[in-house]
This record gives C-alpha cells, sequence and structure tokens, in this order.
C-alpha cells in the first residue's frame, strides 16, 4: 500500500482504501482474504513456499468463479476487458 501512488501514476487507475473499522466496505476484499487463508493459515509466511507453490495458488483463485462477478472468474473478466 506504501506504493499506491506509484502505482496510479503507472497504471493511470485510481487506488480506494476503505476506512478504518469499516468492514462493510471492502466485502469482496474480506471474502479474499478468507480464501487465501485456505492455502496460507495464519502465522504462516510467503518464504514457507515455493514460487511454483504461489503460481498454482494464484492460478487456483483466478481461475475461481465469483459471485460478485455473475459467477465467472477474475481471469474471465481480465479476458473480457482487455478484448
Amino acid at each position: 500500500m506504501m506504493g499506491h501512488r506509484a502505482f496510479t501514476v503507472a497504471t493511470k487507475m485510481t487506488v480506494y482504501f476503505c476506512d478504518p473499522q469499516s468492514p462493510w466496505q471492502c466485502g469482496t476484499n474480506e471474502n479474499t482474504n478468507g480464501l487465501l487463508r485456505q492455502y496460507f493459515p495464519k502465522g504462516s509466511g510467503l518464504s514457507d513456499y515455493s514460487q511454483t507453490d504461489l503460481d498454482r495458488f494464484a492460478a487456483k483463485l483466478n481461475h475461481r468463479p465469483r459471485k460478485t462477478l455473475g459467477f465467472c472468474s477474475p481471469a474471465d473478466k481480465l479476458t473480457e476487458v482487455l478484448s
């Protein structure tokens, strides 16, 4: 999050932050955190996993259908936007 300004300049995309103590503002983020916990239990760190493991986890999450995306996957939506 520290590099959000550089990200905004490089991508011309605005970065939004939810207000502290307001989880209702970030339901999709909270849901994604729950999905990540399936692969990364509390107390584990990314250094506990190989790059191959991380790539596999990312692929599974990016191809998993989401209700908020009309049961399309994030990968499907990205392909749609880039087409």
